[in-house]
């Protein structure tokens, strides 16, 4: 489950270092859902992680999903899927200051390396754990996009490579319980 934990987290990094750029997006809530692919052992530890959820007692595992729901981390339920729906709150002012929603932990920076009227490329690099990546954000909409991340870390020594392809949508003006990254 830690290995999981790290991957959600640079997971969340790589969509939390994004989704606030476009040009014209709505504030509120995002629901963002992405497919992992590319690294067989995220993928085993993905597919162990959904194990270890199946095989919980009913109670136990309503209190993990309870628990990951309340961070906007739905994990996958089929059999073999890599993805997961991440839900991201962007508040008034983040959207007007057209601001990073950033990891505060890692040691993280940002760098947009390129922006039009919809579409949207940067990079990110963090020291803890060790990871950078690029990635290209289209957005149709206010309330829509498409995104594509390439990102690489090093896991027990190894260089690992996972993409990341997927979609951000707007839910509402009300985020509930999920709190702004900022």
């Amino acid at each position: 489950m830690r290995r999981i934990a790290t991957t959600l987290s640079l997971t969340l990094l790589a969509l939390a270092c994004n989704v606030a750029q476009a040009q014209s997006m709505r504030p509120g809530l995002w629901q963002v859902e992405q497919r992992m692919s590319g690294n067989p052992e995220l993928e085993a530890a993905m597919a162990q992680a959904r194990k270890q959820m199946e095989a919980m007692p009913p109670e136990q595992r309503k209190m993990m999903e309870g628990i990951l729901a309340k961070q906007g981390i739905a994990m996958p339920g089929s059999n073999g899927d890599t993805g997961m729906t991440v839900k991201v709150c962007m508040s008034k002012e983040m959207v007007e200051r057209m601001d990073i929603p950033k990891q505060t932990k890692g040691d993280c920076t940002h760098e947009i390396t390129s922006r039009s009227s919809n579409a949207l490329s940067m990079r990110f690099s963090c020291k803890n754990p060790e990871s950078s990546g690029e990635g290209h954000y289209t957005f149709s909409s206010d309330t829509a996009y498409e995104m594509r991340i390439a990102l690489s870390n090093t896991h027990e020594g190894k260089v690992q490579n996972t993409t990341i392809n997927g979609s951000g949508k707007w839910l509402g003006n009300d985020c509930g319980t999920i709190k702004p990254v900022n």
